[in-house]
């Protein structure tokens, strides 16, 4: 997988750093709001690919 990857890339010190840059520009609170949004985005996503995958029938009545 690509973003197993990506965090492979990065030493524990980059990620502890990232996770405290967001903290001090979002703060504590806004970030449960924003994983929740995050979450429902991608979920959307999934469904939108799902839906895309499965064959549309269509009539023939010309």
């Amino acid at each position: 997988m690509i973003a197993s990857s990506i965090f492979l890339a990065f030493g524990a010190w980059q990620i502890v750093l990232i996770v405290v840059v967001v903290l001090l520009m979002f703060g504590g609170k806004k970030i449960p709001e924003l994983m929740r949004g995050l979450g429902s985005g991608i979920k959307e996503f999934k469904d939108a690919s799902k839906d895309e995958d499965k064959p549309t029938t269509t009539d023939k009545n010309d």
